[in-house]
């Protein structure tokens, strides 16, 4: 249940679907797997992959709550920040990281880690990446079920939302 609402897929069906809407397609499988990978590996290599690298976890934290806050800020005033050079990686970012695999559930994981066996742990990470897989896989149903109001006031919602996440991952993170 921890991993569900830090990962929040739901939120983020908004910011799936406008990411959609500028490169034409979402692979589900994609997306899932490389969730999957990025979390498994940092599940066991994180702490000492941040370390090698001479990061620690706030400064991960606060680069992630960062790209989290561009991304809010589209949503909600309807501009374009990012280019997309590459459209056919959107995929993988930042749907795969930082949406689904961010540092919020990278940290999230590394906690979960110090109480939790990590079979558990793989459990609740797949369990997750079910709903995000059907949840991607459905995108077309949920915007029509949606409707361009629907998303609109959605996306603007959940980006008030993502904004707020993003500002308090920054501000836990900063360490003052």
């Amino acid at each position: 249940m921890i991993l569900f609402a830090v990962i929040d897929i739901i939120g983020s069906i908004p910011v799936i679907i406008q990411i959609r809407q500028r490169t034409g397609s979402i692979h589900a499988e994609k997306a899932t797997l490389v969730s999957f990978l990025i979390m498994l590996i940092f599940l066991f290599l994180g702490e000492n992959l941040l370390k090698f690298l001479g990061l620690d976890i706030s400064s991960f934290a606060i680069a992630g709550s960062l790209v989290l806050f561009f991304l809010a800020l589209e949503m909600i005033l309807g501009i374009k920040i990012h280019k997309d050079e590459m459209p056919e990686t959107a995929t993988v970012v930042p749907i795969a990281f930082p949406l689904i695999a961010g540092a919020g559930t990278m940290t999230t994981l590394l906690s979960l880690r110090a109480q939790y066996e990590s079979l558990t742990i793989i459990i609740g990470i797949v369990l997750n990446l079910m709903l995000v897989y059907l949840c991607l896989k459905n995108l077309g149903f949920l915007e029509k079920l949606l409707g361009p109001v629907g998303i609109g006031v959605v996306r603007k919602v959940f980006g008030f939302i993502l904004l707020a996440i993003a500002v308090k991952l920054f501000r836990s993170n900063l360490g003052i």
